[in-house]
Order: structure tokens, then sequence, then C-alpha cells
């Protein structure tokens, strides 16, 4: 599967927030996210991802294990995605040193989500800060077949224009680039 997915950055939260009120129900979390990489670099310099997240919701605590390949789509750089959950971080952090990774980043990011449908297809709209980042995002997502990731796309852009957001503050941005970028 893969995660088509478009990122913005938004003028105005508010508004935004208000009209995906009227689709769904607000579900606020705060997700801890762990990049792995091994000291070449080799993963970010590709283009992939190794995640170790931790997400707290009002219903509790959980552990994503997830591998992005390689973008797919140079414009919105939609990503294979693997995911799993797991029980319990920590052994998955010592796993994960003990073949060779190293943490490339860590940060957290403030998010509230919104589940709806759009002709049938379950899409995940997000608004999203990290604290070490001036502004807030918009990620907008759907899981798709690798032969209709477009077709998604095309959907995805449909959802993001009818929030206001134009496409000019589409971008390709990477949190963790980001992040280490603010912190040097």
């Amino acid at each position: 599967m893969v995660e088509a997915e478009l990122k913005a950055r938004v003028r105005d939260p508010e508004r935004v927030r208000r009209l995906l009120r009227d689709w769904s129900v607000e579900e606020a979390a705060s997700y801890k996210d762990t990049y792995y990489d091994r000291p070449s670099g080799e993963l970010h310099r590709t283009g992939r991802e190794l995640r170790l997240r931790t997400i707290w919701t009002e219903h509790g605590v959980h552990h994503l294990l997830t591998f992005k390949g390689a973008p797919m789509d140079d414009v919105s750089q939609s990503k294979p995605e693997h995911e799993t959950e797991v029980a319990e971080r920590e052994p998955v952090e010592a796993t994960l040193r003990g073949l060779g990774f190293e943490v490339w980043v860590r940060f957290t990011k403030r998010v509230v989500n919104y589940r709806f449908s759009v002709e049938g297809r379950g899409v995940v709209a997000s608004i999203v800060t990290v604290p070490e980042l001036q502004g807030t995002f918009l990620e907008v997502e759907s899981m798709a077949e690798a032969g209709e990731v477009g077709q998604v796309l095309g959907l995805l852009r449909r959802v993001v224009a009818e929030l206001g957001i134009q496409e000019a503050d589409l971008t390709t941005e990477r949190y963790d680039e980001s992040v280490i970028k603010a912190s040097s």
C-alpha cells in the first residue's frame, strides 16, 4: 500500500478546523516520533524512513513501527508504507540499535485528526504543529494501491481545495529535516 498524502502550510488554521469539524469529529493526539537511520545516512539519502511513533490520545497510548519506501510521486512525495503496532517501545528501540540503526531525529507533533469518507474512500485530514517549527500544517492522506496513487492524489487535491488551501501552499517539506535544520 502507498500512503497518498498532500501536505500544506495553513494560513488560517481556525478556519480550516471549522470546516473540518463539519465533516468529522476532532481527535486530538500527541505523537512522539523517533526516526532511525544507518550511520551512513542511507535511508534519509534515498528518501526512505524508519520511524517509531508513540501516540497519546484520550483513549490511551500505543506504539507504531513504520517503514516508508522511496517516494513514488515526485510532486507529493507519496511513499509505500508498511506499519505495525508494537506492544512496547523500549524493546523495539533496543532491537533497532542492536541492528546498527542510530537515532536520526526525535520530535513531537501535536495533531488534531479528522476521519471521513470521500467517494467511498477513507481520508484522514490532520492539523499539525511541531514545537520546533513555525506555523501550522495540514496533512490529507488516504491509503492507495500503487496503480491508483494519481487518482487518489486528485481526490485529495479536491479535499484540500474545498478547505481553501491554495496550490502554492502545498509543500513537500519533511518534518525530520526541518527540525534538524531548526536546531542547527
